[in-house]
Order: structure tokens, then C-alpha cells, then sequence
């Protein structure tokens, strides 16, 4: 009930009153059944957006951390994502791709909408970066079509960090339903897995025309963040103790 008042009464209207999103494509998300919308992931309020303008109800894997903050805001929040329907996923450990596919197969057996960032997370300079293969897995486990989706703009109105999002304007695009059932029963082939993942991606890139890069976010982010901590070191070196 909540998922529903929320976009319909509070947060939906004021979405599509500040930003106004332009929408394209609307019409290639299937009316009913379930089907993966596969997109790239540029800021926090895209977790909002894309919910507000689609007809149907849809439920992405959110990071765990969003549900296990500290204190009354930490509460508030995990209450405001599960009550939007949102489902924790631990990106932690070995096993945590295999609980994000399980959560997802999940709610495609309910012929659901499952949305999904095959990045793995938010691309931290507006670049569109390599694509995990756990939506092929789904889709191919689930026999579903992926509806590619490009949100533009919403890095520049709320890129990494900026709590609060700034008014400017944003598209939405979708293209059309991805269809892979040539590969069914192939699910554990890794190369295939690749290929499927790389189509969805090069969708995607198609319909945001960002800068491609053919690594993981997460490794870049995390090499860029030992570079910045390393530049940190040799500028400001510890003084020796007397």
C-alpha cells in the first residue's frame, strides 16, 4: 500500500513536478509478465525516477547498507526502502551475486517487474562501465526478456555525494525488449553469460551515448581511492616521534 501512495501521492508528483523527465520508450515495457528493466546507474535518485513514470510496479535489489544504518536516520530509512518494496542484497562475500540472483529469480516467479543495474553500482564520474553477468543468468534461469534503460541527467542533478538534488533536466529512455531464449539451458556457460551481458550493455550505452569503459566500477573506484590515499601520504608524511 505504501509503495502505492508513495508514487502516486507524495514522492511521484513532486519527482515529476521538479524534474519534469522526458520519457521515451515507455511503450517497449510489457504491460504484464515478468521482464528485467536492465539500466545504467548514475545517481541515488534513480532508484526513484524510474518507479515514478512506469505504470507498473517495480522492485530492484538495493544494497544492503541502505537497510542497516545507524540511529533514527539509518531506521527511517531501511523503513522508507522496504516499505517501497525495495529488497536488501549483501554485496559482501562469495555468495553474494548467487543471494542477488536467488531475491531476483524471486520476484520474476511472480511475474514482476525486476529492475536491476548490471554495473553492480553507481558509476562515480558519469561513465558507463562493464556489466556483471547476474542479469543474463536471470534472464536465461528465468526466461524473461531485458528492457534496456538509460536515465540522462540525473548524474548532473544528484551525482555521488550531493545529498540533496539540484533541478536540471532529465530523460529517461527504454529500447527495446532483449530476447535470449536461442540460449536457454546455457546458463553456466561463461562465455555465453558474457556475450548476453555485453549485448545488454552496448544497449544501454546505445540509448545513453555515455563513455564507455570496459572494466568494473568497483575496481576503478577502489584503485582511484588508493591513488588519492597514496598522493595524501606523500603530501602530508607523518612526522617522526621524539
Amino acid at each position: 500500500m505504501f509503495y502505492y501512495v508513495l508514487k502516486y501521492v507524495i514522492l511521484g508528483p513532486l519527482l515529476r513536478l521538479v524534474f519534469r523527465p522526458r520519457i521515451e520508450g515507455l511503450e517497449h515495457v510489457p504491460a504484464t509478465g515478468a521482464a528485467i528493466v536492465a539500466g545504467n546507474h548514475l545517481s541515488f535518485s534513480d532508484h526513484f525516477l524510474m518507479p515514478a513514470i512506469l505504470k507498473r510496479r517495480i522492485t530492484f535489489l538495493a544494497k544492503a547498507e541502505y537497510f542497516t544504518g545507524p540511529g533514527v536516520r539509518g531506521r527511517l530509512t531501511a523503513a522508507f526502502f522496504r516499505s517501497a518494496g525495495q529488497i536488501p542484497v549483501d554485496r559482501s562475500g562469495k555468495d553474494a551475486g548467487q543471494a542477488a540472483i536467488r531475491e531476483g529469480l524471486g520476484v520474476l516467479s511472480k511475474d514482476e517487474l525486476l529492475g536491476i543495474y548490471p554495473e553492480g553500482t553507481r558509476s562515480h564520474d558519469g561513465r558507463l562501465y562493464k556489466g556483471k553477468v547476474g542479469v543474463a543468468v536471470m534472464a536465461l534461469k528465468a526466461g524473461v526478456p531485458v528492457i534496456p534503460c538509460a536515465m540522462i541527467g540525473t548524474f548532473e542533478a544528484q551525482p555521488p555525494g550531493r545529498k540533496i538534488p539540484k533541478i536540471h533536466p532529465v530523460s529517461i529512455r527504454f529500447g527495446e525488449p532483449l530476447e535470449f531464449s536461442r540460449y536457454s539451458g546455457m546458463e553456466n556457460e561463461k562465455a555465453i553469460l558474457r556475450a548476453i551481458t555485453d549485448e545488454i550493455m552496448y544497449a544501454i550505452l546505445t540509448l545513453s551515448e555515455q563513455e564507455y569503459v570496459d572494466r568494473y566500477a568497483a575496481v576503478v573506484k577502489a584503485e582511484e581511492a588508493a591513488e588519492k590515499a597514496a598522493l595524501a601520504k606523500r603530501k602530508f608524511p607523518r612526522m617522526p616521534l621524539r
